[in-house]
């Protein structure tokens, strides 16, 4: 008969973690190794008797979930890691697919379900609660919206900082130190950039894409007649 699959289980719910710890265990093939209330001890133990698999909750005192699963897959990188939460937050699922977890189940799921997932992720499989993995696969495949600003270079950039504040081409090439003609090609840019009518436009298009304003952009040399490069 093959060795039981060895856990580590980090819960600060004694009775929910007793719970699981004896559910666990109540399987030839699994063993609950150790158990603790602290992300902490949690990374100390992991590290001390490298378990199988470390299931984890996200909520914990001390440093948390989250950042011990960092820490044990940093320092133990042949571990198993599975989350074990109410957290249905997609922040959270994917700070924890970052930090190194290997699956992420929520407490609502019963204890076969568990004893499986745990077996299943021991094994070298990932696993995602389905509802999460929906949610988060049709957020991902919802198209992202264009930011017009991101096609701007860096003095065009300045240019429409100044623009937005209400500044004459004049003024603009006197504080960035060009030549004012050089600011009307800019600006002829930035309108065709941003599919702009006017410049009251392009400067209401910036404000509302949380353009970045300064007290006053860095001059730099004058630059005659530059390219609407993009």
């Amino acid at each position: 008969m093959p060795d039981p699959i060895r856990i580590l289980l980090a819960d600060d719910h004694p009775m929910f973690r007793e719970g699981v710890a004896h559910s666990l265990g109540s399987e030839p093939d699994l063993e609950v190794i150790a158990q603790t209330a602290s992300g902490e001890e949690a990374v100390e133990l992991a590290q001390r008797l490298t378990p199988d698999v470390a299931l984890l909750d996200i909520t914990m005192p001390g440093i948390g979930g989250i950042a011990a699963a960092a820490r044990i897959a940093a320092s133990v990188p042949d571990m198993r890691i599975l989350m074990l939460t109410v957290s249905e937050d997609k922040d959270n699922l994917l700070a924890a697919l970052k930090a190194g977890a290997h699956g992420y189940v929520l407490k609502g799921a019963s204890a076969s379900e568990l004893r499986a997932i745990v077996r299943r992720v021991a094994g070298g499989e990932a696993f995602v609660t389905p509802a999460l993995a929906t949610r988060l696969l049709v957020e991902f495949s919802r198209p992202q919206a264009r930011d017009p600003l991101s096609e701007l270079t860096a003095r065009e950039h300045d240019v429409i900082e100044l623009l937005s504040l209400g500044s004459s081409n004049r003024d603009i090439a006197e504080r960035l130190h060009l030549a004012e003609k050089t600011v009307k090609h800019y600006v002829t840019c930035i309108l065709q950039k941003l599919h702009a009518r006017s410049r009251t436009e392009a400067a209401l298009i910036a404000v509302q894409h949380g353009l970045p304003t300064r007290a006053a952009p860095e001059a730099t040399p004058a630059k005659q007649h530059p390219d609407c490069k993009r």
